[in-house]
């Protein structure tokens, strides 16, 4: 009897533990990258407190020397020399799976909402050749990555009051996307949109190094 509960109590917690993961990571399948590039992506969207296993979808992200980084519906687009850069990469995962949530979750009233709430002049390219920053969907996706992981080391992480992750105070963005997501509500999806990263310089704490022989023979250490 006595095992028979152990084994139970050890099944339950196995379940739970196993939602908690799903929640963490939500479901995505990778096209192509390295075990390494791969486990860079897992472990930024694990550092984040968003659930993203409310993405109603399994969700592509492919892997590759794309030049930037970028997201279409369902599909998420990492360049591999942004992965291999590691920790410094996981703001802007998070940026690229914010725009999933973007595509899957919020419908056109939602995101009017949060384009006045982010200071966007435009959601998502319906308006060409603004700034990066002047797109509500970036600001979007930026602010979530922030305010889900907020951390130092987040490239997200606002500077400045201008910057794309400081249209609203953490708790309150959290707050407010919670209530909108609360329901669910989807116009229709928005096939063929792009969002792109923005664009971000490593700190020399987070850079990746490599090691150099100089013409006298004695190694050094370059930020690449």
């Amino acid at each position: 009897m006595r095992r028979t509960l152990i084994t139970l109590l050890a099944v339950a917690l196995f379940g739970v533990f196993a939602q908690s993961a799903l929640a963490a990571g939500g479901s995505y399948t990778f096209a192509g990258g390295t075990a390494q590039e791969q486990a860079t992506v897992r472990a930024a969207l694990n550092a984040s407190a968003f659930d993203w296993s409310l993405i109603p979808s399994t969700i592509t992200i492919s892997i590759g020397a794309y030049g930037t980084s970028y997201s279409m519906y369902g599909h998420v687009y990492l360049d591999r020399s942004l992965l291999d850069s590691g920790r410094f990469a996981w703001g802007v995962v998070q940026h690229e799976l914010g725009h999933q949530v973007d595509f899957f979750l919020l419908d056109d009233a939602k995101r009017q909402v949060l384009e006045q709430a982010l200071g966007g002049k435009d959601w998502c390219y319906t308006v060409p050749g603004l700034k990066h920053s002047d797109y509500g969907c970036e600001r979007f996706a930026s602010e979530l990555a922030w305010a889900y992981w907020p951390s130092p080391d987040n490239v997200m992480r606002p500077a400045s009051p201008t910057d794309e992750a400081a249209g609203m105070p953490v708790a309150a963005f959290r707050a407010l996307l919670a209530q909108l997501i609360s329901a669910p509500g989807m116009a229709d999806p928005p096939l063929g949109v792009t969002a792109f990263a923005p664009q971000t310089k490593p700190k020399a704490s987070l850079a990746p190094t490599r090691v150099a022989k100089t013409t006298t023979g004695k190694v050094r250490t370059k930020v690449r």
